[in-house]
């Protein structure tokens, strides 16, 4: 009976095995900010965009990805990761709310933030071997080979964090090779150019089944220098050629391999910022000490780029609740402060918005709110694009491109749901993600 047993086991074990090798490998590559428009409309636009356009030609594309509320990097990436909206996935920002300021900017680092499964956790339940490369929200994430996206201070030290934070041993094995693993907040082209090193050696060495890549440095650059500027065209051209390494690296490791490369938000021009925290402040909504910080608090709003959340110190305060009502509703009535919309609590919820949060305030684009409350309640704004806005806006559509074994060619799939993607690509591992809320596309 036990060499029964044993005979049965090692069967079972081979089987198991073979179904993970026969499955079929996806690498998944996010642009951050990269609008649908500059790959469809390249050479219009000046653009040398080889093999993101090649995307078109040999595979499927997007014409729009419609994206989450808010349009923000953090949150959008969560739900590409899961196929499942902020409001039920639980990552509602980038940095969390902490109206004290004690968490000293922390940003939602950690995957056990995520109240959902994962491709992640798809894979590994699964048996499929994965890599991370860069991917928000990613630390402590259930990934084989991981290097997760954290920093702190800027300084040092952030170097060891990662360190600390990454798989066992990877780096070791790495940087005698590669060099150094950029720093936690390095979000320039150069980081990009190092973080794919290591993606192309993940492929070469460790071959992932699944495996995701972030590349910052295209957001970064229209952060700060707005859309279709020179500076702009030449680190999306420059990240065209990392996709480009990326796409034969994955081939080499495996010709049944599939590549999606995706976004997860569009960008808007940017001219001025709306100092929401001042005007609560003058409703006595929040209290400041002598020296600037925040002494107590009523309702207060949270930045996120092109919307605001805000939020009830006591959500059964019905009196505040009607006060901060008719504060937004005055605000909101002053064309000069750009508020395209005010949504209450009902309505947050009923677009998969933060459930926690009493409101959102939708900008039009071209104003965000102030990130620094010492601002006036108008000032011009120090970054010349944005994003966060209404995801129903054509600017916030994000980007869906992929290609590889069993995709047709030229298949144009208009404007899709961002929550569609992720089903898709577990199709694909033949993996399942019963969580997810909309189905898969039809390749």
């Amino acid at each position: 009976m036990r060499i029964l047993f044993l005979r049965t086991a090692a069967l079972l074990a081979v089987c198991l095995s073979f179904s993970a090798a026969a499955r079929q490998p996806v690498v998944l590559i996010s642009i951050d900010g990269l609008r649908p428009v500059e790959v469809l409309e390249a050479a219009p636009r000046g653009l040398d965009l080889p093999n993101l356009t090649r995307f078109l030609r040999d595979g499927a594309y997007a014409e729009g990805v419609r994206g989450v509320l808010p349009t923000l990097t953090y949150v959008s990436h969560t739900t590409l990761i899961t196929g499942v909206a902020p409001g039920r996935h639980g990552v509602t920002h980038n940095v969390t709310f902490d109206p004290f300021l004690k968490n000293a900017q922390g940003w939602d680092w950690y995957a056990s933030d995520i109240r959902v499964p994962t491709l992640w956790d798809a894979a590994r339940k699964a048996g499929l071997r994965t890599a991370n490369d860069y991917w928000p929200v990613s630390v402590g994430a259930p990934v084989d080979f991981n290097l997760p996206q954290i920093w702190r201070a800027g300084a040092a030290d952030d170097v060891k964090l990662q360190d600390a934070l990454t798989t066992p041993g990877l780096l070791a094995k790495m940087q005698p090779a590669l060099g150094p693993f950029p720093p936690g907040a390095d979000w320039e082209i150069d980081g990009d150019v190092q973080r794919t090193r290591y993606a192309v050696w993940l492929l070469a060495h460790e071959r992932p089944q699944f495996m995701t890549v972030y590349l910052t440095a295209y957001d970064t650059e229209q952060h700060h220098t707005g859309l279709g500027t020179p500076a702009d065209k030449q680190v999306l051209e420059r990240i065209d050629g990392l996709v480009g390494e990326i796409v034969a690296a994955a081939r080499k490791a495996d010709p049944r391999s599939v590549v999606a490369v995706v976004s997860d938000h569009g960008f808007a021009p940017l001219h001025t910022d709306v100092n929401l925290m001042r005007a609560f402040a003058d409703a006595g909504l929040i209290r400041y000490d002598a020296n600037g910080a925040v002494q107590g608090w009523e309702a207060m709003p949270w930045f996120d780029g092109g919307a605001s959340s805000v939020y009830l110190r006591d959500v059964h305060d019905d009196a505040v609740r009607q006060r901060t009502a008719a504060l937004l509703a005055g605000l909101a009535a002053d064309p000069a402060l750009g508020i395209q919309q005010v949504l209450d609590h009902a309505a947050v919820v009923a677009r998969d918005g933060d459930p926690a949060a009493a409101f959102l305030v939708l900008f039009r684009p071209g104003f965000e709110m102030a990130p620094d409350p010492k601002k006036p309640l108008l000032s011009a704004s120090s970054y010349k694009g944005m994003h966060g806005y209404d995801p129903a806006l054509p600017a916030m559509y994000a980007s869906f491109f992929i290609r590889g074994a069993g995709i047709p060619a030229g298949r144009d799939l208009g404007v899709i749901d961002m929550r569609a993607i992720a089903p898709t690509l577990a199709h694909l591992l033949g993996v399942a993600l019963p969580d997810a809320e909309v189905k898969p596309l039809a390749l």
